[in-house]
């Protein structure tokens, strides 16, 4: 069996393969991994079965650097080669509609029945992943500046929005806070983006929630783009502002909030500079 690195053309099978069972995956069929596997054999280097599968963890673990789905059954496998990304990119590029083929459609379908956002604790030192995955993970993101993508998507920005809409009036209802729940408003789409949050809710006690809602379909750890007015907003409105985060949002969305200072929580990067004439 070949032990040789994987060619171009190897790894453009493998990976058109790969996001053929992803795309079963995503949508509820039924497919089956061996069957694709030995599929693949004849048209490889002389692989084994064990080295498809094991490439096939790696594609998870590049696209959850990429901030996508992938396949549950295939547990991400780090230590990957960057041909391997540039295989899945060139794919994604061939593919255009991929990116937003499901931006939430699963999350936000029958939204007056949604079920509550698992709400847990943000990423921190102590519960980040092993230092060379982390690393490879947020590499790949500065490659392919993942936080820019989600940030072009308003399909995925707005079904984002909508779905935690749908979470604050639930939430204020099982609070037996129908009044409020009533009051909660969609500021980015009744007025415009221009306020520094998206939603403005309550909590049960009354005080008020704004709301800034950031949705990626990737990981926890995805980053991810704030305006200057947001933090602005978030600076001078600190006990009411929060960002809440929803990820994994095409499978299950889960979701945790971040409170000013947000550079407490974050590394903030300028990304861009404006230019002015002398």
């Amino acid at each position: 069996m070949s032990n040789g690195a994987w060619t171009d053309q190897e790894n453009d099978l493998i990976v058109a393969d790969y996001f053929a069972m992803l795309a079963y995956d995503v949508s509820g069929r039924p497919y089956n991994k061996a069957e694709h596997r030995r599929g693949l054999l004849p048209l490889l280097n002389d692989r084994s079965e064990g080295s498809v599968e094991f490439k096939h963890q790696n594609i998870s673990a590049v696209l959850k650097g990429l901030g996508e789905d992938w396949i549950p059954g295939y547990k991400p496998a780090f230590n990957f080669q960057m041909t391997l990304v540039d295989a899945v990119a060139r794919w994604l590029a061939l593919n255009p509609a991929w990116l937003g083929r499901h931006s939430g459609t699963r999350a936000t379908t029958g939204l007056a029945e949604a079920r509550p956002i698992w709400i847990g604790p943000p990423p921190t030192l102590s519960n980040q992943p092993p230092p060379q995955e982390l690393e490879q993970m947020l590499h790949i993101a500065r490659k392919f500046d993942v936080a820019a993508r989600d940030e072009r998507n308003r399909a995925l920005g707005r079904a984002g929005e909508e779905r935690v809409l749908a979470h604050e009036r639930a939430a204020l209802k099982s609070a037996g806070r129908d009044d409020l729940a009533r009051k909660v408003r969609w500021v980015s789409e009744e007025d415009g983006d221009g306020a520094g949050y998206d939603i403005s809710s309550f909590a049960p006690d009354g005080r008020p929630r704004l709301i800034e809602v950031k949705t990626t379909n990737g990981w926890e750890r995805t980053p991810f783009h704030i305006s200057r007015n947001e933090l602005a907003v978030a600076e001078e409105r600190r006990s009411e502002w929060s960002l809440f985060r929803l990820w994994n949002f095409a499978r299950e969305p889960k979701a945790f909030e971040l409170h000013p200072p947000l550079d407490a929580h974050v590394s903030l990067t300028a990304t861009s500079f404006q230019a002015s004439f002398h």
